[in-house]
């Protein structure tokens, strides 16, 4: 994924950074919990689409 892309990206719901997970093709947001989805190098910035992370992925 383009790191000027990254650089710009933020979370939907809270606003807050995301953190890049190459080896899982997702966008973490930490504060809000959620794992957004990165298919084919596009990320898929919808809270519906983000699935919830576990107690141990924080």
């Amino acid at each position: 994924m383009d790191v000027r892309l990254l650089e710009i990206l933020v979370c939907p719901v809270c606003k807050g950074p995301l953190e890049n997970r190459k080896a899982a093709f997702e966008l973490v947001c930490k504060a809000c919990k959620l794992a957004y989805p990165v298919k084919d190098d596009i990320p898929v910035m919808l809270e519906d689409e983000a699935r919830p992370l576990g107690a141990e992925e924080t």
